[in-house]
Order: C-alpha cells, then sequence, then structure tokens
C-alpha cells in the first residue's frame, strides 16, 4: 500500500499539471483552507468541510514537493506497513493526515492559504517509527564545509531531530512560514505517534 499511495500521489500531480490556468482553482477548492475549516467548525457543520481534509493529502505544490515526501514515505512507510497490514496502515495514513490537518487549522484558523500535500500524513508515518525502530539506522547525507559524507544515523536522533525543527519553526518563524505548514507536521507526528501501537498487528 506504501507504493499504491506513492503511485496515487503521482496520478493526482500529473493531472494538476494538465490542468495549466485551472492549477490554482483546483488547489483552492479541493485544497483545506483553515479559515474555511475554522468556521465550519464553529458552525457544526462538520460533513461541510470532510472532503477537503481528504483530498488535500493527495495535492502537491511542484515536483520538489511530490519528491520529497514520496522520498520519506518510500524509506519509511513500508516498515511501518509491514507492522501493520495494508488495511490497517492505511487507515492509520488517513487518520495522521487528519490529524496533521487539524493541528495546522487549530495554530492558524485565520489563514486562507490552502493546506495541501501529504507531509502531514507522512509526519505520522515517521511518528510511528520513530516508536517501532529507535535503534534503526538511517543513511544520511551531511555536508562538512566543502565536502558531503554519508553516515548512518540512528533513527531516533535522525527523527528527534526532525521533530524539533518542525517545532521550533512552527514556534518561532509562523504556523505556515514560507508556506510550510509546520503544526500540520507536529501535529502528523503526535498523531501518528498516539495511534502506532493501538494500530500494530501482534503476532
Amino acid at each position: 500500500m506504501t507504493f499504491v499511495i506513492i503511485v496515487l500521489n503521482a496520478a493526482v500531480f500529473l493531472f494538476q499539471r494538465k490542468l495549466g490556468s485551472g492549477f490554482e482553482d483546483f488547489v483552492r477548492t479541493y485544497g483545506l483552507i483553515p479559515t474555511c475549516a475554522a468556521d465550519a467548525f464553529q458552525r457544526h457543520e462538520y460533513l461541510r468541510m470532510a472532503p477537503p481534509f481528504i483530498t488535500s493529502m493527495f495535492l502537491h505544490g511542484g515536483w520538489f514537493h511530490l519528491i520529497g515526501n514520496m522520498w520519506y514515505l518510500w524509506i519509511f512507510g513500508d516498515s511501518v506497513e509491514d507492522k501493520m497490514g495494508r488495511g490497517r496502515f492505511v487507515l492509520f495514513y488517513l487518520l495522521c493526515g487528519l490529524g496533521a490537518a487539524i493541528g495546522q487549522v487549530s495554530a492558524a484558523p485565520a489563514s486562507t492559504v490552502p493546506i495541501i500535500g501529504a507531509s502531514g500524513a507522512i509526519a505520522g508515518i515517521l511518528g510511528g517509527y520513530f516508536l517501532l525502530f529507535p535503534q534503526s539506522r538511517v543513511l544520511t547525507l551531511i555536508p562538512l564545509f566543502i565536502f558531503i559524507t554519508m553516515v548512518e544515523i540512528p533513527a531516533v536522533l535522525f527523527l528527534g531531530f526532525w521533530f524539533v525543527i518542525q517545532f521550533l519553526n512552527g514556534t518561532v518563524t509562523g504556523a505556515d512560514s514560507g508556506g510550510v505548514a509546520w503544526w500540520a507536521h507536529v501535529g502528523g507526528f503526535a498523531t501518528g505517534m498516539f495511534l502506532v501501537f493501538p494500530f500494530r498487528k501482534y503476532r
């Protein structure tokens, strides 16, 4: 299912690219706009805002946005899926994306910038991996002045550092500084940590 999710995201992005001038309208229609979601919550119109919470997870703003997200999903997703099974993994992925979206809407309820991308759901995968495989090692590119070397870093340090960066950016620079939904990453990661063991298969 990790591979299927990657293919689905890629297919949706290629469809977006074919829209041309309609790209922005498509994003505003199927992306999640925090101010609209916050207004719907206040009016208790939960079903009206339900579709964008799902569709926004499969939209991306550009090639680097898509490739970066899918790279992380490819590295960490299959291991988490193996611990859960296909059906549970898909539900876990969607719930992590939902938790990420709620986190971002809560942090910036007045924002009119659409939330798009799989990064919130993938952050949940990272949160699950953080607890399931803390001793695994991640091969990482480390820049040392003009040189770049590859080092194996324990997953608990790699992902712990990643989470701290997301949290600090969201706290210091703002909820959506630079077009990045930092609190979606924090919310997704926390959701993944919370749900990973209830969704894990015990065998």
